[in-house]
């Protein structure tokens, strides 16, 4: 095979000419005559076992002739890119220059290749400096989180409903002196200050004592979901059924020992504190290296191919399709997007400066390894696999079996990149990190809502559909949004993988 390069007029493009030995063609034409006799007919023979001349004759010569094409595609290809020393970033578009029997076989692909980084300055750069420490606050508001965590209601009797209580109530609304569906509910548990029921409802039942009856009189908001009742005045008719209030436990060597392994409270929270320690450690490293990669990759110059850009941002539609499918099952992204207020070509307009921004980022850390020979050593490449094991409770064996071919190359890859933004941030030079006011949300942001918020929003936009028949009086109320991880990576859905395959 011979292969010659020409790199063309247009930035990032190559033309590759590959040249296929006749012999090599003639080989392709009998293993596609092999693979498609079956299906050809011809008179006078079964299916099947008409020769190739005949069939040839009957259809005429190049009748083989696409199989075998796309046969030497799938097995020259490949080594032409590895002998031209090439690196594409996209599919090749094909054209066929020269075929025929006892002919080489020649054709052409033009590819976009991966562009060449000029670095600027990146070893000792100044960036702002990034910390995170813990206050004795921290730690008291996380202690506070467990013991609201571990608090109970518990009934009482000689006391009225105080802010904070879950009142047990029957209501029956009513507007215009007349019932309206979803107005009535029966031992309705309702935590007042929620905010659950329409503004002014809870608020009227602090001092309300148990098994006393009162009318509450509110006013529907002028957007309220339900339009007959938009902004209509209305009177619910409420009984007291049972009032509970939050009990909570001391905080002693009992609370340590009921909601964690620890024996005694100090032990509790010194925990406590090593590990939001550990998170503020984690979380400055990984903004501080946000900041150093700012500095670095505004420094460096490249000509990004636009091909790059747009694929990235397919994986990124990608990540939040399967995210969505996974965390709100019975949701599309579709159906997400229009809850969100947004539309596909919203959603891929707003990644666009994501992506330019990851796709430059990625590939100056590339170049910046490649200057420092940074590489995943085979001690990095078994630490890794090692912490991989411990955090799957796998055996070490199990994580190799799973680590092969394209997942180990990506485990190479990802250590070689993590090792290269810790070069960067430790040789960084930081600065007093400025005041900035706060930023306003951008439109494109808005298309880009990470899935941590996608639940929430999904759920809060779905229930202004559907609520109107359980709850008329519900407007406010919400659900926690579950926080979810960064982008599915290859290395990621292998460690997966790889967790499925132990269970």
């Amino acid at each position: 095979m011979k292969v010659t390069k020409e790199q063309l007029e247009e930035k990032n493009q190559v033309k590759l000419e590959i040249e296929v030995e006749a012999e090599q063609f003639e080989e392709a034409v009998q293993k596609a005559y092999l693979k498609m006799r079956k299906n050809v007919a011809v008179p006078g023979f079964r299916k099947g076992k008409a020769p190739r001349k005949m069939i040839e004759k009957m259809y005429g010569e190049g009748v083989f002739y696409e199989e075998a094409v796309d046969y030497l595609l799938n097995h020259t290809y490949g080594d032409a890119v590895d002998e031209s020393g090439i690196e594409p970033v996209d599919r090749p578009e094909i054209e066929v220059k020269q075929i025929g029997a006892g002919e080489n076989f020649i054709y052409t692909a033009v590819v976009t290749v991966k562009p060449e980084v000029e670095l600027g300055e990146y070893k000792g750069v100044s960036a702002e400096k990034v910390e995170y420490k813990v206050a004795d606050e921290d730690v008291d508001a996380e202690i506070n989180n467990m013991k609201e965590r571990a608090a109970r209601f518990v009934d009482i009797t000689d006391q009225p409903v105080a802010d904070g209580n879950v009142a047990i109530i029957d209501f029956d609304g009513y507007v215009d002196g007349k019932a309206f569906e979803g107005g009535k509910g029966e031992n309705y548990n309702l935590t007042i200050g929620s905010g659950q029921f329409i503004p002014g409802f809870e608020e009227q039942l602090v001092g309300k004592k148990l098994g006393e009856e009162t009318d509450v009189n509110v006013t529907f908001p002028a957007d309220y979901h339900a339009e007959e009742l938009a902004g209509k005045e209305a009177v619910f008719k409420v009984k007291i059924n049972g009032i509970k209030v939050k009990e909570y436990p001391e905080l002693d060597d009992e609370f340590a020992k009921d909601v964690s392994e620890f024996d005694t409270f100090e032990e509790l929270k010194k925990a406590t504190r090593d590990r939001l320690e550990e998170n503020a450690k984690t979380r400055t490293q990984r903004e501080q290296a946000d900041k150093v990669l700012d500095v670095v990759t505004d420094n460096a110059t490249v000509d990004i191919p636009e091909v790059m850009v747009t694929n990235k941002v397919k994986e990124y539609e990608q990540d939040m399709r399967y995210r969505i499918s996974s965390q709100m099952p019975g949701i599309t992204f579709e159906q997400y997007l229009e809850y969100t207020g947004s539309t596909l070509e919203d959603f891929r307009e707003g990644m666009k400066d994501r992506a330019w921004k990851d796709v430059k980022t990625s590939l100056v850390l590339e170049k910046v390894a490649k200057e420092e020979k940074i590489e995943a050593t085979d001690a990095d490449i078994e630490e890794e696999m090692e912490k991989l094991a411990k955090q799957y409770s796998m055996e070490l064996d199990k994580v190799k079996e799973v680590f092969q071919g394209d997942s180990l190359e990506t485990l190479k890859n990802d250590i070689m990149m993590r090792k290269t933004v810790d070069m960067l941030r430790e040789s960084a030079k930081l600065t007093a990190a400025k005041k900035k006011p706060a930023a306003k949300k951008t439109t494109a942001k808005k298309a880009a809502d990470s899935a941590e918020n996608a639940e929430d929003k999904t759920e809060k936009a779905a229930a202004k559909k559907t609520t109107t028949k359980k709850a008329a009086t519900t407007t406010k109320k919400t659900t926690a949004a579950k926080k979810t991880t960064t982008k599915k990576t290859t290395t990621k859905k292998a460690k997966e993988d790889a967790a499925k395959e132990e269970k």
